[in-house]
């Protein structure tokens, strides 16, 4: 099989699962009555040449849709059949997950063409299963399916997101000067490019289960609209999250401006009792004539003791006043 043709495969009756493996009878099949999956890889320079010599039956806007460098999640009813744009979590190696990979669709009754450019586990899943024999059938059933592993990678990655959030959470409050600024702010972007997607993701659901095609059965929709449930509950987790993790950020910068601000009252204090004594032994320690207590020997210590004395007045003073006991506001 060519490089840019990852899947083609042949869905329901006696031979389903049944590999199709040279470009004639691809086209025979998404020409035929029965359903049919061809999977393309989007970006092969190989791809558009292809599909306008074997998929001429598809409308240029479809074909612009599918090819597209940027997508977002939408769902779009032509005719009887549907355009559906999807996001699936990246499990690629050397990716991060919340780098979402884009899959395109056309479907209808009897022809699904579906694109991405990079490898996205529930399409291979989906793969492996109808190539055992498995798997889905009919087009509806294809996307119940699709939709169904898309959305429980998503929610697995949300999950375990949220468990990283909880325990951020538990280490700031143990040790809220700790490094944990760094930690924040790479969840809080994570959290940003699922966000991202997820909405417009609930949005393209809903509009596939609302399309009304023919070939969805009650079955097909009640699959889909409990997946749509769980892309509301998720995007609902990814709300409660951000909400987290800014009050995480919150306590850290409060709890560094308390140090700081800790800190400065310290250095006022010192400099508070050490202001008249350096004004005294800079006064003192002039060398011009008439200075008191050069010729008196016992003149040192007693300007020392009443350096001391002055000290113990100061502080004396700070207590009275409270300068030393600050009241703590109620974090």
């Amino acid at each position: 099989m060519q490089d840019h043709i990852q899947f083609a495969r042949v869905l329901g009756g006696t031979d389903h699962g049944s590999p199709l493996t040279d470009d004639a009878a691809i086209s025979n099949a998404l020409h035929d009555d029965r359903p049919a999956w061809l999977h393309l890889q989007a970006d092969h320079p190989e791809t558009d040449p292809w599909i306008d010599t074997h998929l001429e039956w598809l409308d240029p806007s479809i074909r612009d849709a599918l090819t597209e460098p940027q997508t977002r999640p939408r769902a779009l009813r032509l005719g009887d059949g549907l355009l559906v744009n999807l996001r699936g979590i990246n499990t690629n190696v050397g990716k991060d997950p919340e780098d979402m990979v884009s899959v395109r669709l056309y479907i209808d009754s009897a022809r699904i063409v579906s694109m991405s450019r990079f490898r996205l586990r529930s399409i291979e899943g989906l793969g492996a299963s109808i190539d055992a024999g498995q798997g889905p059938q009919t087009a509806g059933a294809f996307l119940a399916d699709l939709i169904e592993r898309l959305t429980d990678l998503v929610e697995a990655q949300v999950e375990n997101l949220e468990d990283r959030a909880d325990q951020l959470e538990e280490a700031s409050i143990a040790d809220p000067i700790g490094a944990h600024r760094e930690e924040v702010s790479d969840q809080r972007l994570e959290l940003t490019e699922l966000r991202r997607y997820m909405a417009p993701q609930r949005d393209a659901v809903r509009t596939v289960v609302r399309s009304g095609v023919p070939w969805l059965t009650e079955a097909d929709i009640r699959k889909i609209d409990e997946q749509l449930d769980q892309i509301t509950r998720v995007t609902e987790a990814l709300e409660a999250t951000r909400e987290q993790l800014q009050a995480i950020r919150d306590e850290i910068e409060g709890a560094k401006a308390d140090r700081l601000n800790r800190n400065l009252y310290i250095l006022s204090v010192v400099s508070a009792v050490f202001l008249p004594l350096g004004f005294l032994t800079g006064l003192m320690g002039i060398n011009i004539a008439g200075m008191p207590g050069t010729d008196w020997p016992p003149a040192f210590w007693v300007f020392t003791g009443g350096l001391c004395i002055i000290t113990a007045v100061a502080l004396l003073l700070m207590h009275r006043t409270r300068i030393l006991r600050p009241t703590r506001g109620k974090r």
